[in-house]
């Protein structure tokens, strides 16, 4: 990583007021934010670790698990919510077992929620990776998803 991370730190100065666009766009090329490529981070801006991390940590848009193959991304916008997007989630969370905002241990999906897609007319939908499916049902989306796990018969996720 510390090969592509040089191309992405060249366009900075190493300021402390550019951390949180270096992480944006170490975020944009890798999908995630390692720990070692956060302290790369943290020696050339001169803030501390502990720092970076914590910034890190404070904006919801960093992730620090790198994500799945597919991203499924829920929306829960006013049109989906009353249209029971809440159940299509419900019905991920046990079909995938995994929490909002977690990859399957495979790492062959990730689960996340948006406050909107703009696609209303197709109330409630969801998008996987850039394609969409609305007018879903739980049974719907449960069919969209085939996950050995799923197949298993494990705990569902609480």
């Amino acid at each position: 990583m510390t090969e592509h991370l040089s191309g992405i730190l060249s366009g900075y100065r190493g300021a402390r007021g550019e951390l949180i666009p270096i992480l944006q766009k170490v975020q944009e090329r890798f999908g995630y934010l390692a720990e070692d490529v956060m302290d790369e981070v943290a020696a050339f801006t001169g803030v501390a670790k502990s720092n970076v991390f914590g910034v890190a940590s404070f904006y919801n848009q960093f992730r620090f698990d790198p994500p799945g193959r597919n991203q499924i991304t829920v929306c829960r916008g006013t049109a989906c919510h009353v249209q029971n997007a809440p159940a299509i989630i419900d019905e991920l969370r046990r079909q995938l077992r995994i929490e909002v905002g977690g990859t399957t241990p495979d790492r062959e999906y990730s689960l996340e929620t948006v406050a909107c897609i703009g696609c209303c007319a197709l109330a409630p939908c969801l998008k996987v990776n850039e394609d969409v499916h609305g007018r879903l049902t739980p049974e719907k989306a449960r069919k969209l998803f085939s996950h050995p796990e799923t197949e298993k018969g494990g705990q569902d996720v609480q």
